[in-house]
């Protein structure tokens, strides 16, 4: 059965291809590095067992990265920020409101980036033979082994099938790809985490994985035996495994005797959605360093959490710079966002030096429940508002401000604005919580 591939657009104008396969809650794997989707279903007939497996417990979507592939070759900026876009596009372009993000191989500094600065998205992180910090020494000379290593286990032999894929592929990966750091956006990442890493894989280093398992927050570390770098290569079985069971399915079933997934159902009636968002995260950590800067993260959720609890709210997940919860009210929501600005600015009165500036975003609807999480587009405008807020605002959907109508807020009327992602535009109110 041949699957249709489609096309997103990058926020910087870059053609990225895609492709979708399976069913289920959706699963978005990062390229290892060079990749191109048509050549891919030839390799996956000698080597089907990987992909097709997990696509019978999930949709499975996978991209071309820039410069490599179906998506557009001659690109200028390669550098794993831009990569991170790549995996926005395609996220945004399938309306996806959240996804387990799955990532490997050289293209992992991007898929933490995107889910350090994305984490709303990115429900579950997978990271196989990933790395924040590539730790091998003499990583030029590793480099150059990598290319050659992917030419030999992808059974292409020929530069010229390899620069077919990627032009330029070993340049770029020699000169920028082993040299990047992206172990400051690690703390960020307080989604559930696993990190699998075979102990002798030619590619990235063990300690790659065991650095990165140690870094993440909330992460579980499975070493697997093994001397190979290709998941769809040497005991596939074992890594399918790890990786379902962390899903909570049950590996090796077929899709005739599968027990029926958990769908995604309407929540029991409209609730308010709330979201919390540190401002300025990143330039803390860069001034404070990660430990100073995550006691402040602790600061904000503890403030937080103290107001929901005392108005009425459940808190959903952690989002790595705020918290996401919901109400079965609207005064209640209000009430909570208040006191939560106003804790704020007594914090930074005592606290100059280590102010918490947030922004609070707030929309009702009906979302849908799976396991303990909501989503659904009520949820990803309460996000989308969320970022259109200033640090110290409140800012409101229509629908809260007339659901609190002669509650006594006051609000100020901020216009229809735009919303990404969305074909209609919102009315959006300020509530004037220093009055």
């Amino acid at each position: 059965m041949r699957h249709p591939i489609q096309f997103a657009h990058t926020s910087d104008g870059v053609l990225i291809a895609f492709r979708q396969t399976g069913e289920g809650p959706p699963v978005l794997g990062t390229p290892a590095w060079v990749s191109h989707l048509e050549l891919d279903l030839q390799l996956r007939r000698l080597f089907p067992s990987f992909y097709d497996e997990l696509s019978t417990h999930r949709t499975v979507i996978e991209f071309d990265g820039r410069g490599t592939g179906l998506s557009d070759r001659d690109v200028p900026d390669v550098s794993a920020p831009a990569r991170a876009r790549d995996i926005e596009a395609v996220v945004d372009h399938l309306g996806l409101e959240s996804v387990t993000l799955f990532i490997w191989s050289l293209n992992s500094p991007a898929g933490i980036i995107y889910a350090a600065t994305h984490p709303e998205r990115v429900s579950r992180l997978i990271c196989y033979a990933a790395f924040a910090r590539y730790t091998a020494p003499g990583r030029e000379p590793l480099g150059r082994a990598f290319v050659d290593l992917i030419r030999a286990e992808w059974g292409l032999g020929s530069r010229t099938i390899v620069d077919f894929i990627a032009p330029g592929a070993a340049k770029e990966t020699t000169e920028s790809l082993f040299r990047i750091d992206v172990r400051e956006h690690l703390p960020r990442l307080t989604m559930p985490a696993l990190v699998v890493h075979r102990r002798d894989d030619p590619a990235v280093p063990f300690d790659c994985g065991r650095e990165l398992a140690a870094l993440l927050p909330h992460a579980q570390f499975v070493p697997l035996t093994g001397d190979q770098h290709l998941p769809w290569q040497g005991d596939t079985a074992a890594l399918l495994a790890t990786i379902l069971t962390f899903l909570g399915e049950e590996a090796g079933r077929s899709q005739a005797t599968a027990a029926p997934r958990a769908t995604a159902e309407p929540a029991a009636a409209l609730q308010i959605i709330f979201f919390s968002d540190m401002s300025g995260s990143t330039a803390l950590t860069s001034r404070l360093g990660d430990a100073a800067a995550q006691e402040v993260l602790r600061v904000h959720d503890a403030i937080v959490r103290d107001a929901l609890r005392h108005h009425g709210g459940a808190e959903i997940k952690h989002t790595g710079d705020g918290i996401m919860a919901a109400f079965p009210s609207a005064s209640g929501a209000m009430e909570c966002a208040i006191a939560v600005q106003r804790a704020l600015a007594a914090h930074n009165e005592r606290h100059r030096d280590e102010a918490i500036r947030v922004r609070i975003g707030l929309n009702a609807g009906e979302p849908l429940a799976e396991g303990e999480d909501l989503f659904g587009s009520a949820v990803q405008a309460a996000a989308r508002i969320t970022e259109r807020a200033r640090p110290g605002q409140i800012l409101v959907a229509d629908v809260v401000r007339q659901l609190a109508a002669g509650k006594g807020f006051a609000f100020s009327n901020r216009g229809r604005v735009a919303l990404k992602g969305f074909p209609h535009r919102f009315r959006l109110h300020e509530v004037r919580w220093a009055e």
